[in-house]
């Protein structure tokens, strides 16, 4: 019997030749998986380090702000500038109903000079009395004659462990003090630093209160006051609501030739030199001054004596 195929044509015959499974198994070859390490990822560690280094090389190139040497002071020239006259009429006009020994005149002295460099510190006493009302404390050995000075003098508070005492208890009622150099050891002994620093009233020798004389110091301290530079400017109280004119203006002529004094002690590299006055008040604005006394339009100072 003849085949399938063999009544095919030859066309369709080799067709199904191709198609017929071969029945000789064939053996497979085993499949061996081998890794490869991943190019790509080490790469891309190495991009990313480079372009951190390169940020931070471009954060590094950023060129820095250079601060001004010198503090900023503002032109003088447009801004209007007043009479010791007019502006102390101006002051009184803005301090209507307040008690004139209460409210101060207030001088504020602008200073050209560079921002690092040694600052104006100094004690100042006045023509005419400007703190009435100023507390004193003074550290000194008890029973001495130190300390009966200083309670004639007007000391509100002396002497060593009844000082201690009171300053623990929180019963500071003093505006200044000062010590004796007898004292210093038991002073920083009783660790008062740390409450008196605070509120600077810590006795210092750099700024006059660990003196010998303690009874002269009180007096002084009473009529005159403690003045320090911060940021070229130097601020303190000169004078009474009640002041008159020409009492002001001498207290307030002391006080410039007193840091013009300072200025001068300072290092020949060091230059500080008085760039503007501006009279103000305790509750008023401030008035730059042009240094004149009077002007045509000043009322009689007559007229401005008292509150």
């Amino acid at each position: 019997m003849s085949s399938f195929s063999s009544v095919l044509p030859t066309a369709a015959r080799g067709l199904a030749s191709s198609c017929r499974s071969s029945l000789r198994p064939v053996p497979l070859a085993p499949v061996v998986y081998r890794p490869q390490p991943i190019r790509w990822a080490s790469s891309s560690k190495g991009s990313s380090k480079k372009s951190s280094s390169q940020s931070q090389s471009k954060k590094k190139e950023k060129p820095t702000k250079k601060h001004a040497k010198e503090f900023f002071q503002r032109d003088l020239k447009p801004m209007e500038q007043f009479a010791l006259c007019d502006a102390m009429r101006y002051i009184r006009a803005f301090e209507v109903g307040r008690e004139p020994t209460v409210a101060k005149y207030e001088v504020h002295v602008r200073l050209k000079t560079k921002r690092d460099g040694p600052v104006i510190r100094n004690m100042l006493r006045f023509p005419h009395s400007v703190q009435t009302e100023s507390r004193i404390c003074v550290i000194c050995p008890p029973g001495s004659r130190h300390e009966k000075e200083a309670r004639a003098a007007g000391a509100v508070l002396v002497g060593e462990q009844e000082v201690f005492d009171a300053v623990k208890a929180g019963k500071i009622e003093f505006d200044r003090c000062i010590a004796h150099p007898d004292s210093m050891e038991a002073f920083s002994k009783a660790n008062l630093g740390r409450i008196l620093g605070p509120r600077g009233l810590m006795p210092s020798a750099k700024t006059g209160t660990v003196v010998e004389d303690v009874a002269a110091r009180v007096e002084m301290l009473r009529g005159g006051t403690v003045y320090r530079e911060r940021d070229a400017v130097i601020r303190l109280p000169i004078g009474q609501l009640g002041f008159s004119p020409e009492q002001l203006r001498d207290n307030l002529r002391a006080t410039l030739d007193q840091i013009k004094k300072d200025a001068a002690r300072m290092n020949d590299r060091i230059t500080k030199e008085v760039y503007e006055v501006v009279l103000s008040s305790t509750n008023g604005p401030g008035f730059s001054l042009n240094g004149e006394f009077k002007s045509d339009q000043s009322v009689d100072t007559a007229a401005m004596h008292g509150a």
